[in-house]
């Protein structure tokens, strides 16, 4: 399913903004060259928040630990777990939108 977050200008480029959807918090980054990204909100090794996090280019690194991740895969670049990621676009007027997969359809 897709739920619109809401428009991207909310986010500055190179930073990251969480949002609440249904039980899941995700987290959503705007890279300096126009990408978008997003992932879980928490870091998966001491639950830091990840839109505090500094970001460089896809690769973003936790305010907490500074473990390192790939936004485009989500994989650890230290070793160690990766984040989950979610399919995100813009929509014609510059909405984020998520495509978020629940259990059961």
């Amino acid at each position: 399913m897709e739920i619109t977050l809401g428009p991207l200008s909310t986010i500055p480029p190179g930073e990251g903004r969480a949002f609440d959807v249904g039980s899941e918090r995700i987290a959503v980054f705007l890279a300096r060259d126009g990408r978008v990204f997003a992932t879980q909100a928490a870091c998966p090794h001491r639950g830091g928040p990840l839109v505090d996090g500094l970001l460089g280019g896809c690769t973003l690194v936790c305010p907490l630990h500074a473990q390192k991740f790939n936004l485009q895969t989500g994989e650890a670049l230290n070793g160690g777990p990766g984040l989950k990621t979610y399919p995100v676009r813009l929509s014609a007027t510059n909405q984020i939108v998520v495509r978020i997969e629940r259990d059961g359809g």
